[in-house]
Order: structure tokens, then sequence, then C-alpha cells
């Protein structure tokens, strides 16, 4: 008798789809919590449906945004801290659809890893959802891949994809003008781009993740760590009061770059630097890096998160508004003849 040679698995070459398997029932209470009108199925499907008109929108324009954590995710793989860089996903795709003038409707997600290892994947996608949630964001489905061989162990990597709507005719910037003020509301830190040069700093002062941090409570880890803030239901509630012209995502490129993308060709900004105090972080990391205020400005958010450029004649009431939602609103200053930004006062 012959005995049969046992063949060669997915398994042996690295792949457990019984932990795929896994993670799917594992995080399907979690996306359940976020359902929304408009949802139609749960996850498990090849795609997802989702229903406009029960949405509420009658004649709807689409807006797409994709984008993901960038090198954040490397301190979250070190200091095994992964339960809120799910939030900054979410946070850098539906804070850039509400500049849209979009309401976010439902949300996917990209997890790669090597191996997978489920109760780490499960506190991500719990993270994930959770900001759905917060948002009025449906978490809809994505795709868990394991790669092994593509990613060291204990390696990952998160890409984001989320899906808005607003009525035609409603989209933003529009309407803006000369004499619109600009309304800064403020970051919780760091939030989701620079982390190249932030570990650089942090390489540079010598300093290990579980050293406590020289700007905050806690070790310097899970002070960088703090998630990028979501402002879609504040920025959507300013939105539909009137007055907002425009919404500008301080993200790459720090308030010198993301600002003038909402500004129309002719028009520039004018920013008061003493209008607010620059947070601890920014001050600690600009000065362990020798960095001028210019570099800071291009580089980082430094405290302002969203800034809302509003008419002039609505400029209180929206101010108001957004600080009973628990925004903290600083007036920055101007839109002004003219182009890019410029600014005055000092940062440092």
């Amino acid at each position: 008798m012959t005995t049969p040679k046992n063949g060669l698995t997915y398994a042996d070459a690295g792949v457990d789809i019984d932990a795929g398997n896994a993670l799917v029932e594992r995080i399907k209470p979690a996306a359940r919590r976020t359902g929304r009108p408009g949802t139609m199925a749960g996850l498990g499907g090849f795609g997802a449906l989702f229903d406009l008109k029960a949405a509420g929108f009658s004649d709807p324009i689409l807006v797409a945004a994709t984008d993901g954590v960038g090198t954040k995710l490397r301190i979250a793989i070190d200091t095994g801290v992964v339960d809120t860089i799910g939030v900054d996903l979410v946070a850098m795709c539906v804070n850039d659809l509400v500049c849209q003038g979009a309401e976010p409707l439902f949300f996917l997600d990209y997890f790669a890893t090597g191996k997978l290892d489920v109760d780490q994947a499960t506190r991500i996608i719990t993270g994930i959802a959770a900001a759905c949630a917060a948002t009025g964001c449906a978490l809809v489905g994505g795709e868990t891949a394991e790669m092994p061989g593509m990613y060291r162990h204990g390696d990952f990597d998160l890409a984001g994809f989320a899906v808005g709507a607003m009525e035609r005719g409603a989209d933003l910037p529009a309407g803006v003008t000369a004499g619109d003020v600009l309304l800064g509301l403020a970051s919780d830190g760091v939030h989701s781009n620079g982390y190249s040069f932030v570990r650089k700093v942090v390489e540079i002062s010598g300093l290990g993740w579980d050293a406590p941090a020289p700007f905050a409570e806690g070790a310097l880890g899970r002070a960088l760590l703090v998630p990028t803030r979501l402002y879609v239901k504040p920025a959507l509630a300013a939105v539909r009061a009137g007055g907002v012209h425009g919404l500008a995502h301080i993200t790459g490129g720090g308030l010198t770059e993301n600002l003038p993308r909402v500004l129309p060709e002719g028009l520039g900004a004018d920013i008061d630097l003493s209008a607010w105090a620059l947070p601890p972080v920014f001050r600690w990391l600009a000065g362990t890096a020798g960095m001028a205020g210019a570099e800071l400005l291009k580089t980082f958010n430094c405290g302002i998160g969203m800034i809302a450029v509003v008419a002039q004649d609505r400029a209180d009431a929206l101010t108001a508004l957004l600080s009973g939602l628990g925004e903290t609103v600083v007036p920055l200053g101007h839109v002004t003849p003219g182009q890019g930004v410029s600014y005055r006062g000092a940062l440092l």
C-alpha cells in the first residue's frame, strides 16, 4: 500500500485563512455599531451596497477620499499601542471629505501584514469602527491582506477609503471673498503628518518611546500617538447653519500650503500668529531640531487642525456654535487680496 503524501497548504506558505475568518467574526459587532440610514448589508459580501435615498439625499453628488497614517504607524508598531491608530486613519479621510461640503457616508479599510495577529488586528479595526461611529460613517467593508515576505514580523500597513455625498450645488469652497474671517479649530497634537520628521527628532533627542514625554504627561510614545481630531460633526453643523465659504484640513504642508487650496485665484490670507499659543509638542519639536518658524508652519498643523473661512457677519454666531459643540475656536485673521499666506506676529 502506498502512503499518500501530505500536500503543501496555504498555511504552510504563511497565509492563515482561518485566522482571517476569525478576525471578520471578531469585528462584526463593532462594524454593526456604525450602521446608519442607507446601510444595506453587513460585512462579508463581495461588495458593499449603500442606499443614497434612504440616507436622505434627493440629487446627490458623491465625493471620495483615500489616505493612510504615514510613519505614525512605526510608533504604534514599536510601542504596541495600536488602539487609536484606526481613529487617525478614519480622520484623515473624513476630515478631507467635509472640506468639500460632503457628509461622510461609508468607509472601507485595507489592513496588510506579514502574519495576521487576530488580537492586534481586532484592536486596530475596533478603533476604525469607533471613529466611524463618531462621524456618522458606516464601516461597510474592507480587506485584510496577509502577505508573508512583504512585511517584517509585527509590521502592518493601513489605508482608508471614504465616500460621502452632498446635494448638487452645495459643494465647497464657494463664495470666498476678501474680508472673510478665518476661524481656526484647535488640533489635538501632531495628528497624522510629519512623523518622519518627528521620529528623526526623537532620535536626535536620544529618548526612547517609554521615556517620560518632555511636553506632556506619560510616555513619549503614547503622547505622540494622540489621534487626529474628528471635525466632521461640528464642521457640518456650521455648514448647515450658513455662512461657511470654505474649510481647510491642515495636514501635510501645514497652514502655509493647505489654506490656499480653498482660496480663489487672486485671494490670499493674513494670519496673526499671536492669536493662539503654540502647543508644547510643537515647541519641543522645534526646539530640539533647531527648527525655524517658517519651516514649522509648512510642516505641522501648529495647533490648528481645521480652518473655516466664514462670512464676516456670521463669524460670531459660528464661533458660538462651534464652541458649543466642543471646539476651541481661534480667530486667526482674514482673507485678503493677493496670493498665499502672510503672517503677523511670532510663533516661537
